[in-house]
């Protein structure tokens, strides 16, 4: 059956295999031209992982490129898989990991330790994913101690651009700016209102911070900070060749077993912070699926955490990347469920939608004329996306806590996991946890009245 043969209520058409659903291009589901032109341009946001890769690992850009590519194509399994999600970053744990990372010497040291550390992350994400036992695993750690991880990732994300050598410090009139009116856009109860009313306005909104990088673009040479940019025409050149000989396991052999032993604490924080993703996607699929009875629409967090399992543990050996693979673009997936809630003509299906958006992306990366355009303001675009993640990191973190001893806990978890790393964070929770709960060790404590009022006074919808 094709997607236009979908009847009302039925799912997209596909090819059973397992648990997977194959949907392809063109037959199982209509290609979004919208969506697709967006994809184009929101690349930018991808590349802006380069200069990460850059400090971190000291690679090339055209090898960082590389990393950013193969990335980009297996973001393409979700949708051909069955997941309707636009998949990104891991975004909150990238601070973590990099204090993990930054304890080894840079070169092979270094690489062997992000390889270790992808890996066990992949390769616990399809064990949970296979047994179906992952909602089992976050519900055994306290409250206190999941509200301290997320805390301390939206924490590290604000350290990373304002401690001494961070991105504020090269761009320091860029971001003020550009964060000032990304959070405005983002976050501003007045433009929230504003948007409604102009359709302009509302198509700037569902933009993501691409806008707010474009102004970048122009206000960074304007202040002296980065260069204009030297369009380039043509097709970009990542360095494969380079990336296999130099940082995979290729060229530099197999990590030695006892960095993947003490990568594990740092592993289940940013697992943590990934089942967060995990069930926000849940929750963003549904409000559509409400909005839509046209399609069913089947979210797995099974087969998501197989998908994303999958995607890790080939990226930890054919191109080790900093961010991660995750199940969730966030705001991407808010973007591509407002569009599809308009209907049928808007858009056929959602996996017409997250589908084309990444096809849009991986063509992007490709485009000289665009990676030109975004490379002098790489920087910014970084220090936009962990300012952002660590706003809604912070608030999603007190939201975690229960109580006001949860919380307690928490701002202290938060803090060590910043200056000492994740496992003396662990150690710090568990400590504080059977100190403070006793035999209520994993139980805790729920006060109502502490939830409702967080609640109310950080305005969640």
């Amino acid at each position: 059956m094709k997607w236009k043969d979908r009847k009302f209520g039925e799912e997209s058409p596909y090819i059973p295999a397992g648990p997977f659903k194959i949907r392809l291009p063109f037959i199982h589901y209509r290609f979004e031209w919208p969506d697709y032109v967006q994809g184009l341009l929101m690349c930018a946001v991808d590349l802006s992982a380069i200069p990460l890769l850059i400090e971190l690992l000291g690679m090339p850009f055209e090898v960082a490129l590389a990393i950013i590519v193969l990335n980009g194509l297996f973001y393409l399994l979700h949708h051909l898989l069955g997941d309707p999600a636009v998949p990104g970053w891991i975004t909150p744990a990238i601070p973590l990991i990099m204090l993990y990372c930054q304890q080894f010497p840079e070169g092979p040291e270094r690489v062997h330790s992000l390889i270790a550390f992808q890996m066990t992350l992949g390769i616990l994400s399809l064990f949970l994913g296979a047994t179906g036992l992952a909602s089992r695993v976050v519900q055994l750690i306290p409250a206190a101690m999941k509200s301290g991880v997320i805390l301390g990732a939206g924490f590290a994300a604000i350290i990373s651009v304002f401690q001494i050598g961070g991105k504020f410090d090269a761009f320091p009139w860029t971001i003020t700016i550009a964060i000032g009116i990304g959070f405005y856009l983002l976050f501003s109860k007045h433009f929230a209102t504003f948007q409604n009313r102009n359709p302009f306005w509302g198509t700037i909104a569902k933009l993501g911070i691409f806008p707010v990088i474009i102004i970048a673009v122009v206000i960074a040479p304007l202040f002296g900070e980065a260069a204009w940019p030297t369009i380039e025409w043509g097709f970009s050149s990542p360095d494969f060749i380079t990336l296999w000989n130099e940082y995979t396991v290729f060229g530099l052999g197999f990590p030695p077993l006892m960095m993947f032993i003490t990568g594990l604490p740092t592993v289940l924080a940013a697992y943590i912070v990934l089942f967060g993703d995990v069930l926000q996607t849940k929750a963003l699929v549904e409000d559509g699926a409400a909005a839509r009875p046209d399609e069913k629409i089947e979210y797995s967090p099974s087969r998501a955490h197989l998908i994303f399992g999958m995607r890790n543990s080939v990226m930890s050996i054919l191109g080790p990347d900093i961010t991660m693979s995750g199940p969730l673009w966030s705001a991407m997936q808010v973007v591509m469920i407002e569009r599809f809630k308009k209907g049928r003509k808007a858009m056929d299906s959602i996996f017409g939608g997250v589908g084309s958006f990444r096809w849009g992306t991986n063509t992007g990366l490709f485009l000289l004329p665009i990676v030109s355009l975004v490379e002098p303001i790489l920087g910014v675009a970084l220090a936009l996306t962990m300012l952002i993640q660590g706003y809604v990191s912070v608030k999603v973190g007190i939201l975690e806590s229960r109580s006001q001893r949860d919380l307690g806990i928490a701002g202290i978890i938060g803090a060590v996991l910043c200056i000492k790393g994740a496992a003396w964070g662990f150690a710090v929770g568990l400590l504080l946890c059977f100190l403070i709960y006793g035999k209520d060790f994993f139980k805790g404590e729920v006060d109502d009245t502490f939830i409702k009022d967080s609640k109310t006074d950080t305005n969640i919808d």
